[in-house]
């Protein structure tokens, strides 16, 4: 099966306009991300999912001076987006990777991509969201091509089109869906935020480039991240007003997998390194 990562960007965020443009270490965010996920293994192929707009030609012009495809959309509706760059790979399953992601792990990605392929004949969808597990910002979800054009033909919502993958997960009576957590039995993804909204993560995300980048080494994992943020608590708490943000609290009341159940909160957590094998929690 040929597995396609779709990282989805564009410069027209209303809380940090230009995001994925921003520098780090000379080089755009987006730029930066995409070295990062050029060091999986798991994926056979990497595409940018930008919108039609005349503002993102900037992404355009990126994407083609690196030599990775991209394919441009609407700008609302990503699900489209998303089945477009599936068409257009003759990909088999799809991998969304939001570009406000630009410390997520190429070994986590691995990860889960490798649970799913390994699974795929019993799975429509897996993910390491539901529950969340590792820090905020190393979102993973794989979707076969007939879930996913499934969801194309009959999500309604706003929300399920903006965020492409609601429809599926948000069902799992209907698709069958799993969940991938941190080895160990590790939770930071209330108490440590990596993701791209603010200039205060800007701000956490470059201190933690210029920490750990080398350039033409590997990348620095999510364990470097985590105990660089312990050493550097002034860093750490850069964001931390930001903590527990999310597109899903807005929608708690109409996604019936989130409506009943306890939202997390923010807590000291242990942050010893164990090592171990990934542990699946079915979902559905």
């Amino acid at each position: 099966m040929k597995v396609v990562a779709v990282v989805q960007a564009r410069t027209g965020s209303s809380r940090l306009p230009g995001k994925v443009l921003l520098p780090v270490l000379g080089r755009p965010v987006l730029q930066r991300m995409l070295e990062r996920l050029a060091a999986t293994t798991e994926l056979d192929e990497i595409l940018v999912a930008t919108t039609r707009l005349d503002a993102d030609q900037a992404i355009r012009t990126l994407c083609r001076s690196l030599g990775v495809r991209s394919i441009s959309g609407d700008p609302q509706d990503l699900l489209d987006r998303h089945r477009q760059a599936a068409l257009a790979t003759k990909a088999g399953a799809v991998v969304k990777i939001p570009s406000d992601c630009p410390l997520i792990d190429p070994g986590v990605i691995d990860l889960v991509v490798r649970f799913y392929r390994e699974n795929q004949a019993r799975l429509d969808y897996a993910s390491n969201l539901h529950p969340a597990t590792w820090p905020d910002g190393n979102d993973v979800e794989v979707m076969h091509v007939e879930a996913l054009e499934e969801s194309w033909r009959e999500a309604r919502r706003p929300f399920q089109r903006e965020h492409t993958t609601p429809f599926i997960w948000d069902q799992p009576g209907r698709f069958a869906t799993a969940n991938v957590v941190w080895p160990g039995g590790r939770d930071l993804s209330a108490s440590h935020r990596l993701t791209l909204d603010y200039a205060e993560d800007y701000r956490l995300i470059r201190a933690v480039f210029e920490a750990l980048h080398r350039e033409g080494a590997a990348p620095f994992s999510v364990e470097e991240i985590v105990a660089y943020l312990e050493r550097t608590p002034e860093v750490r708490a850069l964001n931390a007003r930001h903590l527990g943000s999310s597109w899903m609290s807005r929608h708690r009341d109409e996604l019936r997998t989130l409506a009943h159940a306890p939202e997390r909160k923010h807590t000291n957590t242990n942050t010893n390194t164990n090592s171990g094998s990934c542990r699946e929690v079915p979902l559905g």
